[in-house]
């Protein structure tokens, strides 16, 4: 099974962190929660992102996340694919420097990558979109675009698959989602 590294950042989003961090685990792989500046034990707030007809999403506090991994000590070279839940959390990850150069990392080497909602501006931040497609929260479409990425307008439950890249709009999108990305690692779930 494979070893996840999962970047968080304090207010990622809710759901797009519990509920990967939990499925791949569930299905075997070892998933590594890193967020800079803190150890394993401490504690992220999420926050809880909903769709309640204003022009954008609203924002509730969510649950506490406790890291399992220390980022000062991960090395991207030791894991073989990369998770980035959506939220406020890569607006803040993008202005660190080793976590950057981590995401470079799994591009370079062609790992999988899988990024939701606004995970799209750290990959940005991390200028390896060029000539890729991305989906991500509609917001962050010029962020894409800036980053030379071709933003994907697909539907909020929807996912898009670009060589090692799985991305998608939001949280209602994790079924496809994280099917993708499992494709994409090679899992293979029997019953």
């Amino acid at each position: 099974m494979a070893k996840i590294l999962m970047i968080c950042g304090d207010f990622c989003e809710d759901y797009e962190t519990m509920v990967p961090f939990q499925t791949l685990l569930t299905v075997g792989h070892t998933v590594h929660a890193v967020c800079p500046d803190k150890k394993a034990g401490d504690t992220i707030a999420t926050a809880i992102h909903d769709f309640e007809g204003d022009q954008t999403y609203t924002e509730k506090r969510g649950h506490n996340f406790t890291l399992n991994a220390t980022f000062a000590e991960i090395r991207a070279q030791d894991y073989d694919a990369l998770v980035i839940p959506g939220g406020r959390g890569p607006e803040y990850l993008r202005m660190f420097p080793a976590v950057t150069e981590a995401v470079r990392h799994f591009f370079a080497t062609d790992k999988p990558v899988a990024a939701v909602c606004h995970g799209a501006q750290l990959l940005a931040g991390a200028r390896v979109l060029e000539g890729r497609i991305c989906s991500a929260y509609p917001a962050c479409q010029a962020e894409v675009e800036l980053a030379g990425g071709t933003y994907a307008a697909i539907p909020i439950d929807q996912a898009i698959t670009d060589r090692n890249l799985v991305t998608a709009p939001a949280w209602p999108a994790h079924p496809v989602w994280l099917a993708q990305f499992l494709a994409v690692l090679g899992t293979k779930i029997s019953l």
